[in-house]
């Protein structure tokens, strides 16, 4: 494949993503709005719930298709279509498999929802039908959706975007026609569960045009898996390291309604889908520079690699602190513009929720140069995450429910994300003292410090009283004014306190002179 080829699938890709993205995040609000409306937030609460239980089950799945797909790089490359099709074989083979493990123990679940949700007031019959429908949607993933990671491979994840993308905005706009004319609870997850069977035979569809040739036989899956090694290797490594994200996301809301409520479960579910969908954008934004990472590591020189770090820092930092700055003075009016007033959440609430956004958003540069000298050893960190969060998390949300879990999800990120993920890239990769790491770590924190407190007490002063937040336009001028005021300053205090910021202005600089 040549150059000028994988960067133009590289911008189609990212051109689709963001299109189908800023499609989503609007029709998200506008949906989420109506069904709390219309089908009320408890059961808003419950089908997250549920979803979030067989998610669960899913977690078998990490690390499957991202092995399978870094094992089809090089075949792919030779257009060897044989082997191309043994791998997908083998793909579809595991794939299967992990589906009827997934339908034995969802079924086992099924007979303990009476004591999952003892006090709900939903029929026992809505709670069992969304149950199974909700199952059987996952469960077509894993017997007819498996060859999509192909796509992935081939650098066409576009086509996967724009058909799943499409029927989800189809399947929201009609959700929100029955719900808003019928309110019916069976009629929303029948309307769930169909959408699904029909992106599933489109797709399908879709693959067999780009590939006519492909004629994976899930039957001779387990015999050529033999051959495959490698799948199996990478898997184990992959799932060990995703484990860690995977239990933290997924188990938050359940630990929410264990110590809460469902109605606290989509009240939570309101504020982390504004953080969950600027988390994909940033994703989008920022994750290209991955194999550009990689490449320079391969190039070897040194000096090149510590510049290119700290300018990734930088930006990220920079970046982070615009949002959280953001999205601590508008969130809680766009909430109450959005859904009303009795769903904003606690002041402590939100700050916690954005420490954890930070740490998220600011750990990309670490991670980049972890993937890309290879260092996946360490595969006890995601475990003792996950048991740090756990621990935390069970103790807090006893004592303090929501505030109490978050924080919990926090000690763990602080303590493997923020502190043993910069020592081993130091150590391992890097071959230099961490302490080279934490100077500039607090230079950054520092000034992002000052200047969140510098513009937060200016917009307290003048800004606020100017610009008030009672109406949606009210909001657009308020947020376009300390958006821009933040940016700049901290844009300023980082190029004046850091050499990564001054060394990313001079590579933009150069770039566009």
């Amino acid at each position: 494949m040549s150059q000028e080829s994988r960067v133009k699938k590289s911008l189609l890709n990212a051109r689709v993503n963001l299109i189908f993205y800023f499609l989503a995040l609007a029709l998200s609000f506008f949906s989420r709005k109506i069904f709390l409306d219309t089908l009320r937030a408890d059961f808003v609460g419950l089908t997250g719930t549920l979803q979030n239980l067989l998610s669960f089950l899913n977690l078998a799945e990490l690390g499957i298709s991202t092995a399978i797909g870094y094992v089809l790089y090089q075949p792919l490359y030779e257009h060897n279509k044989e082997k191309i099709n043994e791998i997908i074989s083998v793909f579809g083979y595991l794939y299967r498999r992990i589906g009827f493990i997934i339908l034995g123990i969802g079924c086992l679940l099924a007979c303990f929802l009476s004591l999952i949700f003892p006090n709900t007031e939903f029929d026992f019959g809505v709670i069992y039908f969304a149950y199974f429908s909700f199952l059987s949607s996952a469960l077509i993933g894993y017997f007819a959706n498996y060859k999509q990671t192909l796509l992935g491979a081939d650098q066409k994840n576009y086509v996967v975007t724009a058909y799943f993308q499409t029927a989800n905005i189809v399947k929201t706009i009609t959700q929100m026609v029955s719900a808003y004319y019928t309110g019916n609870y069976y009629l929303w997850v029948i309307i769930e569960l169909v959408f699904g069977v029909i992106y599933s035979i489109i797709l399908n569809w879709k693959i067999n045009q780009v590939y006519p040739w492909l004629k994976s036989e899930v039957t001779q899956g387990r015999m050529l898996l033999k051959q495959y090694p490698e799948v199996l290797r990478y898997t184990k490594q992959l799932f060990v390291h995703k484990i860690g994200g995977f239990m933290q996301s997924q188990t938050t809301p359940l630990l929410v309604y264990t110590f809460a409520s469902l109605q606290t479960v989509a009240y939570y579910g309101n504020y982390t889908l504004v953080t969950e969908k600027l988390n994909a954008l940033l994703n989008n934004l920022l994750g290209s520079t991955g194999a550009g990472v990689g490449n320079l590591i391969a190039e070897g020189n040194q000096a090149k690699i510590l510049k290119v770090f700290w300018e990734l820092m930088a930006i990220r930092f920079w970046i982070a602190g615009i949002f959280i700055f953001a999205l601590y003075q508008l969130l809680p009016p766009f909430i109450n513009l959005w859904l009303g007033s009795q769903y904003i959440l606690s002041n402590t609430v939100l700050v916690l929720l954005l420490i954890t956004f930070f740490i998220g958003i600011t750990r990309g540069a670490t991670d980049q140069f972890l993937y890309g000298y290879g260092l996946f050893n360490d595969i006890w960190a995601p475990i003792v995450e996950s048991l740090i969060y756990i621990i935390v998390a069970l103790i807090g949300g006893h004592f303090w429910k929501l505030e109490g879990i978050l924080l919990g999800g926090i000690t763990s990120l602080f303590i493997i994300v923020c502190c043993w993920k910069p020592y081993f890239l130091f150590s391992k990769g890097f071959r230099l003292s961490v302490w080279r790491y934490w100077g500039n770590w607090g230079k950054y924190i520092l000034l992002s410090i000052v200047s969140f407190t510098t513009i937060h007490i200016i917009n307290g002063k003048f800004i606020a009283k100017v610009l008030p937040s009672d109406n949606w336009l009210h909001l657009i001028l308020y947020a376009a004014s300390i958006t821009c005021a933040f940016s700049l300053t901290h844009f300023l205090l980082l190029y004046a306190g850091t050499q990564g910021m001054r060394d990313f202005t001079k590579r933009i600089i150069s770039k566009t002179t």
